[in-house]
């Protein structure tokens, strides 16, 4: 049905390529998003918003970051909040993903196409099981936040004296943008006033864990949570350097904040546990704060940067390089550093091709996060710890910011946005997206080993 006759088939048959068709569906709703922000009715004062903070603020949702240049809480109305809240839960999904829910609704079978175009968005294992993995996705999904949005929604009633409606409205939103690891909060100050309470804090970190995870890993821990040895290799990766990560981070700013008088100095040691590891958890691609990250210091800033960088685990809702690239990558030079001509994860042996895709995810975004951070510094005064956080935090759909987004140029917003998009659609997906066609060489060159190092 997808590739048919009609507007559909013929704007499919002119992307030729999956990924091509996932990043202009992509920018298709971020285009819808910004119309939507454009009207009146969007802002808290009914006038139309600015094209810039409208494209921007669209842009950051759909690509579940949460980056603004203006208030979320006091700048959009409650029609515009839905908006964002939307977007947010359509880029979680994936386009594909609810595209292919919706064929499935409709007509009850697939397309060649549609099945194809999906498999890319949702790393489906075979197109035989693609309605079944979709529906698990979207089942799953809309289940962890109704879970989520419960406990923060009873929690804003019996503890801060929210009516039912307000309370349900504010637990629904956040867990929406928590769950699909997005930093858009309804406070000005994000979730500082509740870096105290381990009921808002905990809930809201494991949804962004659980979010952040991927959906292959969770259903393979459903179906063989008794039996670890059947887990695959990206199950294994994801867990264990998912796991290092939290461990790393909460550690970190635990030790390096301790003190800080303008962070965890004036809280009590318990809270101090507590907004360290909920500092440790956002990084993955979150964006929400419960201690002021403008006060923090720069060496929290860098290793904020290389959480960032290295996001959530593959097909989930966060960004960065993934965690599987990052520990492939780390396996590689394990391997590397011992003389093994293989690299080898557990019992498995990793293809060269999953090594040079890991190996170019890494230097293009490596390249990408340089050469943005170059062009920040040439746009604005502001110092290089500052810009580099922008820049990582943008491409890592992180939505966390020392609080310099705002005060940036067009240019800076416009380069910005361009990095959250890069970030939510992936290095080698806009790259294929882009290239015309794809090349097979039909003949192998001599051999010849460079000096390398």
């Amino acid at each position: 049905m997808y590739g048919g006759p009609g507007f559909g088939g013929a704007l499919l048959n002119r992307f030729q390529h999956p990924a091509q068709v996932i990043v202009g569906a992509f920018g298709l709703v971020a285009a819808v998003g910004t119309v939507l922000l454009s009207l009146p009715v969007a802002t808290a004062t009914g006038r139309r918003a600015d094209l810039l903070e409208a494209v921007f603020t669209a842009t950051s949702a759909v690509c579940v970051t949460g980056l603004v240049i203006v208030d979320t809480g006091t700048h959009w109305s409650v029609f515009g909040e839905v908006v964002i809240a939307g977007l947010v839960q359509v880029g979680g999904l994936g386009i594909m993903t609810l595209a292919t829910l919706f064929a499935v609704l409709v007509s009850g079978r697939l397309g060649l196409r549609a099945s194809l175009l999906a498999q890319a968005e949702t790393r489906a294992i075979s197109m035989i099981d693609l309605r079944r993995v979709v529906r698990k996705v979207v089942v799953f999904s809309l289940v962890s936040e109704l879970v989520t949005a419960a406990v923060l929604a009873a929690r804003f009633m019996a503890g801060y004296g929210e009516p039912p409606g307000r309370a349900a409205y504010l637990g629904a939103f956040h867990a929406v943008a928590a769950f699909n690891n997005s930093g858009f909060a309804l406070w000005p100050d994000s979730l500082v006033r509740f870096a105290s309470d381990p009921w808002i804090c905990v809930t809201i970190a494991v949804a962004v864990i659980v979010g952040g995870l991927g959906f292959p890993v969770w259903f393979e821990l459903l179906r063989f949570w008794r039996r670890p040895r059947r887990w695959s290799v990206l199950t294994r990766l994801t867990l264990g350097v998912s796991a290092v990560l939290i461990v790393f981070g909460t550690l970190v700013f635990l030790v390096t904040e301790w003190s800080n008088p303008k962070t965890l100095g004036p809280l009590s040691e318990p809270a101090k546990l507590l907004a360290a590891f909920f500092t440790g958890v956002m990084p993955r691609s979150a964006g929400f704060n419960s201690i002021d990250i403008t006060q923090m210091y720069p060496s929290s800033w860098l290793a904020t940067d290389v959480l960032m960088f290295i996001g959530g685990g593959s097909a989930s809702t966060g960004g960065g390089i993934k965690v599987t690239t990052f520990g492939l990558l780390a396996f590689v030079l394990w391997a590397e550093l011992r003389g093994e001509s293989r690299v080898n994860v557990g019992r498995r042996r990793i293809p060269e091709a999953i090594q040079r895709q890991a190996l170019a995810i890494m230097l293009m975004s490596v390249g990408l996060v340089a050469v943005s951070t170059y062009a920040l510094l040439a746009l604005t005064p502001h110092s290089l710890d500052k810009v580099l956080f922008e820049a990582v935090s943008a491409f890592g759909t992180a939505g966390m910011s020392t609080g310099i987004t705002a005060d940036l140029p067009p240019a800076g917003h416009v380069l910005i946005l361009v990095l959250m998009f890069v970030g939510r659609v992936g290095p080698l997906t806009l790259g294929s997206a882009l290239a015309l066609r794809e090349r097979t060489t039909r003949y192998e060159l001599p051999e010849e080993r460079p000096i390398v190092g």
